[in-house]
């Protein structure tokens, strides 16, 4: 059966790259991942483009695991050489938008919970979901129907980590930051430049250091990543606008690092968002444990996931390297696909 589910995930993993599927543009995977547990006799829920099941032999009095990817993709960048959405296998290397980020690890997890489905007494229950909207985080991803599931004691989140355990993962803050001055003319030198004033703050961020360090994360990382000034090259701006990405360790929260940020900086800051957490497991979890005796390592990520939704313990985990993902031609090695199917997940649960 292992030989069979790995080389229908391979063919699942091929349509998916072929099949366009933006965030919130995904009904077109959506209906394949439909289709491979209709082929399979399992049955499973939709809602939007979020599709689920639970295994055949689901009991309540049993904890239960979640199995967790995305089938939504980022565009495609420029430099691309390939056709995004054309899948290639070459050298052992299979190409296309979504191979790596996170299709392998989806297809994984989904042949994983295929093998274990109609088995009896296991020690846990299993519930699988193919999650939406993860890359822009979107409404209707993974929050809009956690409530709908049954109730998780731990998930295994599927991207690309070469198959290692990250116990760990930064949360991400984004603040819009606006400094105020006063307009004036530029051969006067009357005014108040706002472009200065923000100068002032962005050099804050970019030697501050946070006290706290994280065993597994590191420091606190602050990116000015955008900023916006002026319309006239001889008008002194009166506001200028920029935007800092943070991405957050588990030693703080989001709420304390905005507060830091609000006491040294003199400009107006404003959060998009205070909901995506950074997380850590307890390295003594069994399953933790269980990866060591496999011979996998421990490390911090420093990107983000659907894991930043969930409450209960979770860690990542999944072929592929992160460091591929988003890039152009971005690819994922076919036998780190068979990997995650016959290896590790099957044999950590």
């Amino acid at each position: 059966m292992i030989d069979k589910l790995k080389s229908e995930a391979l063919k699942l993993l091929k349509l998916l790259i072929e099949t366009q599927s933006f965030s919130g543009e995904e009904e077109g995977t959506a209906l394949l991942i439909e289709n491979w547990f209709k082929q399979n006799t399992i049955p499973f829920q939709r809602e939007n483009n979020n599709i689920w099941a639970v295994n055949k032999h689901f009991d309540k009095s049993k904890p239960s695991i979640l199995l967790n990817s995305h089938h939504d993709t980022v565009k495609p960048n420029k430099s691309y050489n390939k056709n995004p959405l054309k899948a290639d296998v070459i050298d052992g290397k299979l190409f296309g938008l979504g191979s790596n980020d996170a299709g392998g690890s989806l297809v994984s997890l989904m042949a994983t919970f295929t093998y274990f489905y109609p088995k009896k007494d296991l020690k846990y229950n299993l519930i699988i979901l193919a999650s939406a909207e993860e890359e822009n985080s979107g409404p209707k991803g993974i929050r809009s129907v956690l409530p709908k599931l049954p109730k998780i004691d731990f998930a295994i989140v599927g991207e690309p980590t070469l198959m290692q355990l990250a116990v760990a993962e930064k949360g991400l803050l984004v603040l819009d930051c606006y400094a105020h001055g006063s307009s004036g003319h530029a051969a006067h030198g009357t005014g108040e430049n706002a472009i200065y004033k923000a100068m002032e703050a962005i050099n804050w961020f970019k030697d501050y250091h946070f006290p706290k360090v994280s065993n597994t994360l590191g420091e606190i990382k602050m990116t000015v990543t955008q900023i916006d000034a002026g319309k006239q090259h001889n008008v002194v701006p009166a506001i200028c606008h920029f935007v800092v990405d943070i991405r957050i360790t588990d030693v703080y929260s989001l709420a304390e690092v905005l507060k830091i940020i609000k006491e040294n900086v003199d400009v107006d800051v404003k959060e998009r968002s205070l909901r995506n957490n950074s997380s850590a497991i307890d390295l003594e979890h069994p399953i933790v444990k269980s990866g060591l005796k496999l011979g996998r390592e421990t490390y911090g990520s420093p990107t983000m996931s659907d894991q930043t939704a969930l409450t209960c313990p979770s860690l990542k985990l999944g072929p592929g390297e992160s460091l591929r993902s988003h890039t152009a031609d971005e690819f994922i090695y076919v036998k780190e696909v068979e990997e995650g199917i016959i290896c590790k997940p099957t044999a950590m649960i």
